[in-house]
């Protein structure tokens, strides 16, 4: 026979819970000064009354967890509750879920129907009274005077047959305190949530190569090569700031290797002149922890990040584990790369493309701690230089468990670090590299261009992995030119500024390559830039009247100024006419800031009108459907009076290919 539990197990089942990714085998992720919603279904068979608690703590990593902070779980509908906190530390939290069976309110709530019904309740009363004075005798202990006053009245009334005091809404609060919990049903295991910076949520990245010039810059900062440097690189951040982005992502500044270096346009015969790729890192000046002498010193660097600091910005430093022919670690640590047949170490490929500049390291080494233990050291040689935020490439090509080990240690170090994965590859794998501990992703915006496939994109990143990958969306990038920007003119740039800005939380440009619509890609067919700053110096002329700049910094503005394009799961897309129109809204979650609808015509050339259809209710300002509200235009001014469902748009590239509404009442509407 099998043998009873040694002890009465819970009524109280506990399922599913969210935010929870894989089981609980991954912590879900939130962002300082952000709301953390738990749902759980919590119920137990039968109609009885239940009640449940949110308990969430910080966790840090040295010294004990916080206390325990219990907060009661509110009912929605069909077994649904929820409860939310707000931390206000940075690093690992965990949450649990408790449930329990509560007679006091399955009594209270049974006799209330009872005598709104008209039925005898003289056994009920008995049987409340029972019930309140057991709770007198907690509150005496764990309650307060209030708690002993209010209990004892009803009391009282329930034994005179007065059943008056039944609905008075304290009786929830009051209950849930004091009520025994036995037996309480909880989840197996706390829930971890790793809370991060701001910026992880919430960021608009720039990108430059601070060897390349711009007509802003002081030509007696320019070495006589026409060499840009990281000092030339403060002269331009007010540039960056002005037009509202918070992260300058410098590529990689180390020595450049000689050997097997590539020349202009990735040909394999590089000239004496020839500047080599940043990304191929490592020669006899050093490596990873090592400033190419052209660019400057590592005082350079100190001096960038401080003036960043001043106009807050973020400096963001690309971080590539690769090393050329060249690079200290071939020589010093000869273990860490995969040899060839012949002996000779393995160059790095995709096939077709091969990178001779460049070694892998070898992931699979014997040599593996020591790998690790160093890999894991630059990273920490750059934060103590004051670098908060990386960008990392091609991280799909590295060792899931060194990641999960390396960004799991550098965080508990220093929670405030920000790792942005560069991995355009297979979805499985990007999500992979996001729970084991990438704070944001990129995606493949650039290459969803139709509404019905940004639609069935987004909306599987705000919903079915939001809990823990964090798009950002770039329209470009140095090694991705679409063919939509190649042909597609300036509408397709402004279009592409507009979706990338107001779907993502998080996006970023490759600059100023995108605000001067540079569109010449080096062959037909090909996605690499023609003189490509991959590997070669260039000239920006940043007063090109083509500049859209303007543009760039609008739709900054608008995103600072409105908490609902701050997040990414209120994004909800809406129907329309017409399949060259894509629409969909966003909300505060806080429920303070105007609802935004964003309305955008994806046809670089022809003019598309139409209806769009969108839910009134689905702004939460309580309008019904046929409700008049204004929609105050963000980029091209003006305010429209729209009703209902149904209202009519007409959106031409080059005049007014798209709209960004804050949605207001019509007695709050924009002057």
């Amino acid at each position: 026979m099998t043998r009873l539990p040694t002890s009465r197990p819970s009524r109280v089942v506990i399922e599913p819970v969210s935010p929870v990714v894989d089981g609980g085998r991954f912590p879900a992720k939130a962002a300082l000064g952000e709301t953390v919603t738990v749902v759980a279904d919590v119920f137990a068979e039968g109609h009885d009354a239940i009640a449940g608690a949110l308990r969430w703590r910080s966790v840090p990593a040295k010294g004990r967890p916080s206390k325990w902070v219990e907060l009661p779980l509110h009912f929605h509908v069909n077994d649904r509750w929820s409860a939310s906190f707000t931390p206000a530390k940075l690093g690992r939290h965990e949450v649990q879920i408790d449930g329990w069976s509560a007679p006091a309110e399955t009594w209270r709530r049974g006799t209330a129907v009872k005598v709104a019904a008209g039925v005898d309740v003289d056994v009920e009363l008995q049987g409340g009274i029972a019930i309140v004075e057991r709770l007198l005798t907690h509150a005496a202990d764990h309650g307060t005077d209030d708690d002993v006053e209010l209990l004892a009245t009803f009391r009282s009334q329930l034994a005179a047959g007065d059943t008056s005091g039944l609905d008075e809404p304290q009786w929830a609060d009051l209950f849930w305190r004091l009520e025994a919990r036995d037996p309480v049903a909880t989840l197996p295991a706390p829930l971890a949530i790793d809370v991060d910076p701001e910026r992880a949520r919430f960021s608009a990245w720039y990108e430059f190569f601070p060897r390349s010039r711009w007509s802003t810059d002081d030509v007696d900062d320019i070495d006589d090569d026409g060499h840009g440097t990281l000092r030339d690189a403060i002269d331009r951040l007010d540039h960056v700031a002005e037009m509202g982005f918070d992260v300058l992502y410098l590529p990689p500044i180390h020595p450049i290797g000689t050997t097997n270096r590539k020349g202009a346009n990735n040909t394999t015969d590089a000239g004496p002149d020839d500047v080599g790729s940043p990304w191929g890192i490592g020669a006899s000046e050093g490596g990873h922890t090592a400033v190419h002498p052209d660019l400057g010193t590592l005082d350079d660097v100190d001096a960038l990040v401080a003036a960043c600091r001043e106009r807050e910005i973020d400096l963001a430093l690309d971080i590539a584990f690769q090393c050329t022919p060249d690079h200290p670690w071939v020589t010093e640590h000869p273990e860490w790369f995969a040899k060839r047949a012949d002996g000779s170490i393995q160059y790095a490929e995709n096939p077709p493309k091969k990178y001779q500049d460049i070694y892998p390291i070898d992931f699979e080494t014997d040599a593996w701690e020591s790998l690790w233990n160093a890999l894991a050291d630059v990273f920490r040689f750059w934060i103590d230089r004051g670098v908060r935020i990386f960008r990392v490439d091609n991280p799909h090509t590295k060792a899931f468990p060194f990641w999960e080990w390396c960004l799991g240690t550098l965080r508990r170090e220093h929670p405030d670090t920000i790792f942005l994965a560069e991995a355009f590859t297979r979805p499985r794998v990007m999500e992979r590299l996001a729970k084991v501990g990438f704070n944001q992703s990129y995606t493949y915006f650039t290459w969803r261009q139709a509404s019905w496939e940004l639609r069935e994109y987004y909306t599987d990143l705000s919903t079915r992995t939001v809990d823990y990958f964090r798009p950002n969306a770039w329209p470009n990038t140095p090694d991705i030119l679409t063919e939509q920007l190649q042909h597609g003119g300036r509408p397709v740039f402004v279009s592409r500024a507009i979706l990338a800005a107001t779907l993502s939380a998080n996006w970023g440009v490759y600059g100023p390559a995108f605000e001067l619509l540079e569109h010449r890609a080096v062959r037909p067919g090909s996605e690499e830039y023609l003189d490509s700053e991959k590997y070669q110096l260039r000239a920006w002329d940043l007063d090109d009247p083509a500049s859209i700049a303007p543009l760039l910094t609008r739709l900054n503005e608008i995103r600072r100024s409105h908490p609902a394009l701050q997040h990414l799961h209120t994004l909800r897309f809406h129907d329309t006419d017409s399949a060259g129109i894509l629409c969909y809204s966003k909300t505060d979650p806080a429920g303070v800031g105007d609802p935004i609808l964003v309305i955008v015509n994806l046809d670089a050339r022809e003019r598309h009108d139409g209806y769009v259809h969108v839910d009134p209710g689905s702004f939460g300002l309580g309008l019904g459907d046929d409700d008049e509200y204004e929609a105050h235009d963000l980029l091209g001014g003006g305010t429209y009076r729209w009703q209902g469902w149904h209202n009519y748009v007409d959106l031409t590239p080059g005049r007014g290919a798209a709209h960004v509404f804050a949605i207001r009442h019509p007695a709050d509407g924009a002057t």
